[in-house]
């Protein structure tokens, strides 16, 4: 445990630190989880636990605290896993989300299922300054597939056309027209934090 009961995400999406306040809090309400104000290091992995251990160092070593950083995107089978580790700029480096999501329901716009199967995923590293040794990595995989269209004002990123697979008979709902609740309880990054949460006791 930090002194302060404190652990920074490196993000500057302040979607992602809301995601991970609700997730974290759920199992480790004594821990804060903190956005982080610093510079942006350049993320030249081509992995997605190589660019979440880039954050979460830079993070650790700007602020002094146990950081978290989060690498995250959609992967669609017929892509051959793309956009994956590319998701955030698949439209280009302004990060357009709007932009990407209509490109990627543009790129498979002659593809029906059952050949739109595509999964979330997400990495997330642990890094604790001074502390090289306690490094760790784990992951989240959440399975489903891409609607045709984009539905439902919730959720970020290509939340509103991915549809998760072992929803209730009858329902195909994309994430974005799930309630945060739902989303944060089966989430990619639910997964892959239910992965971390025993690692947690390293601080």
């Amino acid at each position: 445990m930090t002194p302060a009961g404190q652990i920074v995400l490196a993000t500057h999406n302040r979607h992602k630190v809301e995601e991970f306040q609700a997730i974290v809090a759920a199992t480790r309400p004594d821990l804060q989880v903190i956005g982080y104000d610093g510079p942006e290091p350049v993320e030249d992995g081509v992995t997605f636990a190589e660019n979440a251990l880039i954050k979460a160092r830079a993070a650790a070593a700007h602020t002094g605290l146990p950081a978290l950083a989060d690498d995250s995107g959609i992967c669609v089978d017929v892509l051959g896993g793309a956009p994956g580790v590319f998701s955030a700029y698949w439209a280009g480096h302004a990060k357009d989300a709007a932009a990407n999501l209509t490109l990627l329901l543009d790129q498979l716009s002659d593809i029906r299922d059952p050949n739109r199967t595509a999964q979330f995923v997400s990495t997330i590293a642990l890094v604790v300054p001074g502390d090289a040794s306690s490094e760790q990595v784990v992951e989240g995989r959440w399975p489903g597939r891409l609607a045709e269209a984009s539905s439902g004002a919730g959720g970020f990123g290509y939340d509103p056309i991915f549809i998760p697979d072992g929803q209730p008979a009858g329902e195909e709902r994309t994430v974005g027209e799930w309630s945060a609740a739902e989303k944060n309880a089966m989430s990619h990054r639910a997964r892959a934090f239910g992965e971390l949460a025993p690692l947690l006791t390293l601080i």
